[in-house]
């Protein structure tokens, strides 16, 4: 994509961009590999960013976005837009358009993967989804390229998002059986993988959404890719560790992962995965990285201070304290230790 992009185009159309230290295009398992720096986080806030519904001019249609479906119009999509650019300007410490264009080539076929087993208010939101479309489009990567997916079409379409297999713009679409002939074996996890995300993309976006698990203790990054096989009912003893760790190991998701963004706008605290009434609250945040054992630490964290502040038992006083992610830090797929982290906290009032 060679013409320059306005301010204006970019808040509205190509929101956001995250990159790496200047990095160009290198998947999660290289930088790990290749960088003693600190895992850079950024956790952006707008107390703006949810608006009423009935008035508001800033949602998806009445913008003309391309996205992959449609559930909150209380959403202020231009703010939602402006946090992910300031976001990626902070971690990146580059124009957003730049960052985007060194993570992702115009040939790439990128997949975006999402959480809907839950239904709405438990799900990520399209919402988020349209702008990551957005500033993959940035990147020159073709609508048609690009694949918002997760376990089964039903669960898509109980959070708000539309089947799209082969008709023009962005493909919408569940494994439902497409998996692999042969499971892939690491340690204790054994699955097929889906082939959306071991044939059908080069590159790829986790968008989970911030949750408590009533296993696993949290659901953010990692606890994602238990949409990505066939059997993750199979993967839930000794509260998901090491199965989480060792699945987020595996090549088709360590080396193909660019860039994470967590929908933290309404996390769920206590009662979840589910949409617990009275565990959600309004965060009105986006934690963006590239490391999934910092973010997820990072989310963990959030989700304790909740309950702190909901006078609820500490998740490790629940017994479902995620051990998964010291286990996922051992086996060299970020970091757990605060002091190697760089948290990086901006409001965003316009």
């Amino acid at each position: 994509m060679g013409k320059k992009v306005s301010r204006r185009e970019f808040l509205k159309g190509a929101a956001v961009g995250i990159g790496v230290y200047g990095a160009s295009a290198l998947p999660l398992g290289a930088l790990a590999a290749a960088s003693q720096r600190k895992s850079r986080v950024v956790i952006v806030s707008s107390p703006k960013v949810f608006t009423d519904p009935e008035t508001n001019p800033n949602t998806i249609e009445k913008l003309g976005l391309a996205a992959a479906g449609v559930w909150d119009t209380s959403i202020d999509q231009l703010v939602l837009n402006s946090m992910l650019q300031q976001g990626v300007e902070k971690l990146t410490g580059m124009r957003s358009d730049a960052a985007w264009r060194s993570l992702f080539k115009p040939s790439d076929v990128v997949g975006i993967k999402v959480n809907c087993l839950f239904g709405k208010g438990a799900s990520t939101r399209p919402e988020v989804v349209a702008s990551v479309i957005a500033g993959l489009k940035v990147a020159g990567v073709k609508e048609e390229n690009i694949i918002v997916w997760d376990s089964k079409d039903g669960h898509l379409i109980k959070a708000g998002y539309l089947i799209n297999r082969d008709r023009p713009g962005v493909r919408c679409y569940g494994t439902q059986d497409d998996y692999d002939e042969a499971p892939t074996s690491v340690g204790r996890f054994n699955g097929r993988l889906s082939k959306i995300l071991t044939e059908k993309i080069t590159a790829l976006v986790n968008v989970p959404i911030l949750k408590d698990h009533g296993t696993a203790g949290v659901t953010c990054a990692m606890k994602n890719h238990y949409g990505s096989h066939e059997n993750p009912g199979s993967h839930h003893r000794n509260n998901c560790d090491p199965n989480i760790a060792e699945l987020n190991s595996i090549p088709a998701i360590r080396d193909k992962t660019r860039l994470i963004v967590c929908e933290a706008l309404k996390p769920v605290a206590d009662g979840g995965p589910g949409a617990n009434r009275e565990g959600i609250w309004e965060y009105r945040s986006l934690l963006v990285g590239t490391d999934p054992v910092a973010l997820d630490y990072q989310g963990w964290q959030i989700i304790e201070a909740r309950r702190r502040e909901m006078g609820v038992k500490s998740l490790a006083e629940s017994g479902r304290e995620p051990k998964w992610i010291a286990t996922a830090a051992s086996m060299g797929l970020g970091t757990n230790d605060p002091a190697r982290m760089e948290i990086i906290r901006k409001v965003v009032t316009a």
